[in-house]
């Protein structure tokens, strides 16, 4: 059992959780994952570690309540017991060798993104963040993102906020502007990062992508993770979840992300029934 230490609510439906994880904190790096499961009876859910301090023992997980299970981790608070959290998992991010990264995060996968941004700016590299939301109110972690950023920008679709626009047109005006950026990491909804790919394949830009698919058991058994990068299979959860964006067959991995929606919406209904 993992022991809830804080829980904060980052935007309506983004909730961040602390965790009492010693053995997790010690050994996670950035890129690195988890799986939990809030009951017994309860689906693993990959999620990654967004933050971890190694002296208390700590990693902060954040995630939006999208399915049943992330709604029922939503409802969790200080004090409740994680039912089994298995990690770290997956490959972390080599930082070396960079001076220059851009990295950008869209809506929920800012959190994703924290940790990278962390971790190059800590390594030496010169980090410009992006960041972008619907609305103002979706934006999380401005204050964090610009602690470890030499430029932090900031995009909303409705304009509420920073670039009227999306965080695409910020990292096209940089790729345009500034010749010497060696890397850009993109995070979010997988249109955004298929667009940051074909973007940056034009400038000749190295670009990593962190495929956010759907993962099971965590150790690539099961089959449910698999893409397509550079015409081979591969796992997310063994393999990844990092990959070369501009190996990465998009259009298959748009494809499977709706595979369970059925199953899912099944969850969400039966659910709905019993508590009713």
């Amino acid at each position: 059992m993992y022991e809830i230490l804080e829980k904060e609510v980052l935007a309506p439906t983004i909730k961040k959780l602390m965790v009492k994880a010693p053995m997790i904190a010690k050994k996670t790096k950035p890129g690195n994952f988890i799986i939990l499961r809030v009951d017994e009876k309860g689906e693993r859910i990959p999620l990654t570690v967004a933050d971890y301090d190694r002296e208390t023992g700590m990693i902060s997980i954040i995630f939006q309540e999208v399915g049943y299970s992330t709604k029922l981790l939503g409802q969790m608070d200080k004090g409740d017991q994680i039912q089994d959290i298995v990690g770290p998992l997956g490959h972390h991010i080599d930082l070396e060798g960079y001076q220059k990264v851009v990295l950008l995060g869209g809506g929920s996968g800012t959190a994703l993104l924290y940790p990278k941004v962390r971790g190059f700016y800590e390594q030496g590299a010169e980090v410009i963040s992006i960041t972008g939301a619907r609305t103002k109110n979706l934006i999380i972690l401005e204050e964090e993102l610009e602690e470890y950023s030499d430029r932090l920008f900031i995009a909303t679709d409705d304009g509420s906020y920073g670039h009227h626009g999306y965080v695409t047109d910020i990292l096209k005006d940089l790729l345009e502007k500034e010749d010497d950026i060696d890397l850009v990491v993109a995070i979010g909804p997988v249109p955004m990062m298929k667009a940051v790919a074909d973007m940056t394949k034009e400038y000749g830009v190295e670009t990593i992508v962190s495929l956010n698919t759907v993962m099971v058991d965590g150790t690539g058994m099961c089959g449910a993770c698999r893409v397509t990068v550079g015409g081979e299979r591969k796992f997310t959860c063994v393999d990844g979840p990092a990959f070369d964006a501009h190996q990465v067959d998009f259009k298959e991995l748009m494809n499977r992300l709706n595979f369970y929606q059925h199953e899912e919406n099944l969850v969400h209904d039966t659910a709905v029934e019993e508590d009713n």
